[in-house]
């Protein structure tokens, strides 16, 4: 059966359990159903979204409300009844209840944390009180411990106690007495080995740790390089204070992409989705870079002014400069987009900077060869087959053919350069991409076409 014919089965099935009112069945229907496909009820049917959570078993509800967008996530607390918002909120693993509170305004943070169990109520206020953007906002006290003395039968009695409440446990990790991380062992061993064998005896200590300060992003590298599905945080005397697991890795990345990507077109990073921002924090999130940028393209017009002269001796220079402005630009969004891409994958740091020059100097002078032959060739095509550019038509194609490699090169270096310089100040690479880079090559690119303009056609043509 095709995706869509299932969905639409499902969806025909909740409409005819939601018209019986019957809540028992409506709650046996969608605790029979997979997460993911009650999330699609919950978008496909915003009218019933309170109720679908409502009227499912806790466990399963929360494990719904944990993978949908933040929008819905605050219609529905929104909508729910207190002590059901309570469950919901009490239910929700550690790390998802505050990466959910901590885009909701502070006062209703504070009504909401009211309602949760004290142990809950203190986790929460414990990880709400870690850096934005730390692994601490991530971590969840969830998970199995055992001690370097017991054996592998007393741990499967500990796995078995403690598991049901943990993230994950593809990973069992080993503390002394103090509470510090000896290891982590994968459950795998345990499995693999006989029941009387000490848990000592499996330790290498030989394990990756990130603390509750380190940042999300560099975090998300850790993950990769190791190829974990978990790792422990531990506090600076080494103590076992909780666990990142893959799942919360990966909506950071996702987020940092988003952010990236926004950035890279010219607007600051929107918060929700698209169709949530509100249309006039939409204009005040792109209309900022718009300012920059128009101010910046400013520039080409006084740049333009001081060669009016050249322009209005020689008119058909005024035809290439879109020409000339879009390749130099374009040249500078590829390279910018290549080097931004290769930071954020850890393929190169800012002290591969020279090696990266190099590099580009190179790509740019090959790239703006081959261009600046095929603009020698429209000169020359132009003036055999339509008559155009006049009788010193070689000296245009050839100051043409020279500019462009010249802005081709420079857009090639300005593009791969600015993004170091902006992680070498501490800023955000991604802000320097498509729409910046095309203004700043365009004032330059514009100078350097001019300025080669003036010197080869001088005496002949200005």
């Amino acid at each position: 059966m095709s995706l869509e014919l299932e969905q639409s089965t499902l969806q025909e099935q909740f409409e005819a359990h939601i018209l019986t009112e019957d809540k028992l069945l409506i709650r046996a229907f969608l605790d029979d159903q997979n997460i993911s496909d009650v999330a699609t009820l919950v978008d496909e049917y915003p009218e019933y979204e309170d109720s679908i959570i409502a009227n499912m078993s806790i466990h399963r509800a929360a494990s719904v409300f944990k993978i949908l967008d933040l929008s819905v996530q605050k219609r529905i607390i929104h909508e729910l009844p207190p002590n059901t918002t309570a469950s919901l909120l009490n239910e929700l693993p550690a790390d998802d209840r505050t990466d959910f509170l901590e885009e909701l305004p502070s006062n209703v943070v504070r009504e909401l944390i009211k309602l949760l169990d004290p142990e809950e109520r203190k986790i929460t206020l414990s990880l709400l009180g870690y850096p934005e953007n730390s692994i601490g906002r991530l971590m969840t006290p969830d998970y199995v411990y055992v001690y370097p003395c017991t054996t592998i039968q007393e741990a499967f009695t500990t796995i078995r106690k403690y598991a049901k409440d943990s993230e994950t446990i593809n990973v069992i990790y080993v503390i002394n007495e103090k509470g510090q991380l000896l290891d982590d062992i994968r459950i795998r061993d345990f499995i693999l080995n006989p029941p009387d064998k000490k848990v000592e005896e499996l330790m290498d200590e030989r394990f990756v740790s990130l603390h509750p300060e380190d940042d999300q992003e560099m975090a998300s590298e850790v993950f990769k390089m190791n190829n974990r599905v978990a790792l422990p945080v531990v506090s600076k005397s080494d103590k076992l204070l909780g666990i990142v697991t893959i799942d919360d890795i990966l909506w950071v990345a996702e987020e940092e992409f988003s952010e990236d990507m926004q950035k890279m077109g010219g607007t600051a990073a929107l918060e929700a989705p698209y169709l949530d921002v509100p249309i006039f924090k939409l204009y005040k999130k792109r209309i900022i870079w718009l300012i920059i940028l128009f101010v910046g393209e400013t520039l080409t017009i006084i740049a333009m002014s001081n060669f009016q002269q050249t322009l209005e001796q020689v008119l058909v220079l005024s035809t290439f400069i879109p020409l000339i402005i879009s390749s130099g630009g374009n040249s500078g969004s590829q390279a910018a987009t290549l080097i931004i891409q290769a930071l954020a994958l850890g393929e190169i740091t800012v002290k591969d900077w020279w090696r990266i020059a190099r590099r580009e100097i190179l790509s740019g002078i090959f790239m703006g060869v081959t261009l600046g032959v095929f603009g020698f060739l429209i000169i020359y095509g132009g003036y055999h087959f339509f008559g155009l550019f006049g009788e010193h038509f070689i000296r245009i194609g050839i100051a043409i053919g020279i500019a462009i490699i010249g802005v081709v090169t420079w857009g090639t270096i300005m593009g791969s350069m600015l993004p170091l310089l902006l992680k070498r100040l501490g800023a955000d690479p991604a802000t320097s991409s498509t729409p910046f880079i095309a203004t700043l090559v365009d004032v330059t690119g514009l100078l350097i076409y001019f300025g080669t303009a003036y010197l080869l056609l001088k005496g002949v043509l200005l």
